[in-house]
């Protein structure tokens, strides 16, 4: 019994998905498509005490092509504007990626929402194309012009740095919650290689097992292209839903 709790770390015990970390990346690069939508429908998604201040989703494309542990994959999804006790921050609302050790490790470890998609992120003549299929289904299509224009690194990298928040839950054997959690996470140690915008679209389509189109794109607010190294911080629980 002592080996079981000197040597757990993570599910399968005797050959873990995934290897403890530090997690690092080479060479991230991100689409990421901030838009205006519903209000409604955005504080709805938003757990308490996160506090929603204008309407916005960033819609994100990620290629992340040598990661520790966890391979070569892209992911997608969206990530909320947010405040927490005044200070400002992000909600990852959805993730989709193509990988599976990612996929639990980011569960178990942090509470990212991830599901299994294939996502994918590439440039195509003059235009920067990230795409989204839930099995055979086209549910997200997002577009830039490649490298239309630089943006200053040291704010994108400041961006970057800021705050992270995750919806953490682990059930019970019994189906009840054991595990309910809000966590923070930072990314550390990054490296802006590049920052570029340009001209952008969006398009969500309705999907039942992938509802991204939930939260509708109604204006497009700005649009981001970078590529960093950098670092996955572990996380820290802010606030425990299940506490007396």
């Amino acid at each position: 019994m002592q080996d079981i709790r000197s040597n757990a770390f993570a599910m399968p015990f005797t050959n873990p998905a995934f290897p403890p970390g530090p997690y690092k990346f080479v060479n991230r690069e991100f689409l990421i498509i901030t838009y205006r939508t519903d209000p409604e429908k955005l504080r709805k998604v938003v757990p308490a005490p996160l506090e929603v201040g204008e309407p916005l989703v960033s819609y994100e494309f990620i290629r992340m092509p040598d990661s520790t542990g966890f391979g070569d994959y892209t992911e997608s999804g969206q990530v909320i504007p947010v405040t927490y006790e005044g200070k400002p921050g992000s909600y990852t609302h959805a993730m989709y990626l193509d990988d599976h050790p990612p996929i639990a490790g980011g569960r178990e470890l942090w509470g990212f929402p991830k599901k299994l998609a294939s996502p994918k992120l590439g440039a195509f003549s003059d235009t920067l194309v990230g795409t989204l299929d839930y099995g055979p289904v086209r549910v997200a299509t997002g577009t830039m012009g490649y490298k239309h224009r630089e943006l200053d690194l040291a704010e994108q990298a400041k961006r970057l740095a800021s705050a992270n928040y995750l919806l953490k839950i682990v059930p019970h054997v019994d189906g009840t919650p054991r595990v309910c959690e809000l966590v923070r996470y930072y990314l550390t140690d990054i490296q802006l290689k590049g920052a570029w915008t340009g001209p952008a679209a969006l398009h969500l389509m309705p999907h039942a097992l992938a509802p991204v189109a939930d939260l509708p794109v109604l204006e497009i607010v700005e649009a981001r292209h970078l590529i960093a190294d950098l670092t996955l911080g572990l996380g820290e629980v802010v606030h425990d839903y299940l506490a007396k």
